[in-house]
């Protein structure tokens, strides 16, 4: 029994340490994210409702079928139903019929009514996977301000272990006289710079990863992290096609601008329906009913049965009804009206969209250009600066330099190193979008 309660707790704090222990990769993410925003189940809702009236808008070119049946006792004076013919007696009577109606001729308007039920599904879908794409970019970006994070306090922690080394020199040359204790307080307000340093960057790493939890909607902040990696940059071949080529492209699959077209096509059928109002309706019926009533007599001795009642009572109706609009208070007009404004605002919108998806990918191209040339800048500043600090190093090794001096020097590493992954989180986040735009998963590989 004790062997069972030790194994079992083992099994318990396995399970619970490989929990914490989970690294997401950015690809888990993205998949985690799309697979259970809230948001997302909501146009997914809405989608299967476009459904539903696709099956409403087919159901109305259909024939209806409906029955109906009524019982009622009358007592005193009444006309007998079968016979027409008054009567003063109690009577038990029973009616039933089955009708049927169909739409011969709307001005086509339910026809245009499925044919709209139909796009408007296909939109529905265009703004969920346009829903998906906005939502994978937002978590690529939280992703990387993680990582950015996270290569900064790296950068922090490895510049105070140098720090903490030459602080413990100093101490020794102080304690034997060489060196001024200005310097050693130089060197100790250099050192507590650089802890404030790696506080706030641990600060900014757990806000970044609270952010990119918040996207994938896990409230478990404190055991969720990301898997560390120092990314380089990413090979991309994006920049071998123009801004043009890039926006032809995209213009041809990219789910929002599929949306914003669909749009007009929706209007253009609303304009239909609209115009399908101003049509003479015609529609057909059939109807077949019968009767029984218990104050019947029949001639020839016939059994007034309700079987018999039922098959002798019976009878069938059937024809075809006109309905010409002549006058309706201009509410025809006025919706034609209003279906062609929509129509026309559909028609800019989607040029809108279309002039939008090509400013930003312009953009995009510019700002990959730019951050490349800012983090190949970066590099070039933080290689001087370290080989200056070298230099301020050897001098303040033998006495050349004071303390303050070389903890500029130091400041300026810092900076310039801080610099560096800056740059380069910013080029790898916009090479994503711009490549993104050019129909490429989102991939950190």
């Amino acid at each position: 029994m004790k062997f069972k309660i030790t194994t079992l707790f083992l099994v318990l704090v396995l399970g619970i340490a490989s929990a914490q222990e989970k690294k997401w990769t950015l690809e888990e993410c993205v998949t985690y994210a799309v697979e259970n925003n809230l948001t997302i189940e909501q146009f997914a809702l809405d989608l299967e409702n476009t459904k539903i009236e696709e099956s409403d808008a087919f159901g109305n070119l259909l024939p209806n079928l409906n029955a109906s049946s009524s019982a009622s006792s009358n007592t005193g004076f009444s006309i007998n139903p079968t016979n027409n013919a008054p009567t003063n007696t109690t009577a038990f009577n029973v009616n039933g019929s089955l009708s049927s109606n169909i739409t011969l001729f709307d001005g086509l308007r339910n026809v245009n009514r499925l044919n709209r039920a139909k796009l408007n599904a296909i939109a529905a879908q265009y703004r969920l996977d346009d829903l998906k794409d906005d939502i994978r970019l937002n978590v690529a970006n939280a992703y990387l301000q993680v990582l950015s994070n996270k290569e900064n306090l790296k950068v922090s922690r490895a510049q105070y272990a140098v720090t903490e080394q030459d602080l413990k020199r100093i101490k020794e040359l102080v304690d034997s006289g060489v060196v001024p204790k200005g310097d050693l307080l130089e060197i100790e307000a250099t050192a507590a710079n650089q802890e404030q340093q790696i506080v706030n960057g641990e600060s900014r790493v757990l806000i970044s990863r609270i952010n990119l939890a918040q996207l994938l909607q896990i409230t478990d902040y404190q055991n969720f992290d990301v898997v560390e990696e120092a990314f380089a940059i990413p090979p991309s071949n994006i920049l071998d096609n123009s801004a043009k080529d890039i926006f032809n492209k995209a213009v041809s699959y990219r789910n929002d601008i599929k949306f914003s077209e669909s749009n007009v096509s929706l209007a253009e059928k609303d304009l239909k329906i609209a115009k399908g109002a101003i049509y003479p309706t015609l529609s057909g019926f059939a109807n077949y009913g019968s009767r029984y009533s218990d104050a019947t007599t029949l001639p020839g001795g016939i059994d007034p049965s309700f079987t018999n009642q039922l098959w002798i009572f019976d009878g069938v109706s059937y024809g075809a009804q006109l309905n010409v609009p002549i006058f309706n208070g201009f509410s025809t007009k006025n919706g034609i009206k209003r279906a062609k404004i929509q129509l026309e605002k559909s028609k800019l919108q989607f040029e809108q969209d279309k002039l939008d998806l090509e400013s930003n990918i312009q953009q995009a191209y510019v700002d990959v250009k730019t951050f490349y040339k800012a983090y190949e800048a970066a590099e070039k500043t933080l290689e001087a600066r370290r080989l200056a600090y070298n230099y301020s190093k050897e001098r303040f090794d033998v006495g050349l330099m004071n303390a303050f001096n070389f903890s500029q020097a130091q400041s300026r590493v810092d900076n310039a190193e801080a610099d560096v992954v800056r740059t380069k989180y910013d080029y790898i986040f916009r090479l994503k979008i711009l490549e993104f735009y050019f129909g490429i998963p989102i991939s950190l590989n």
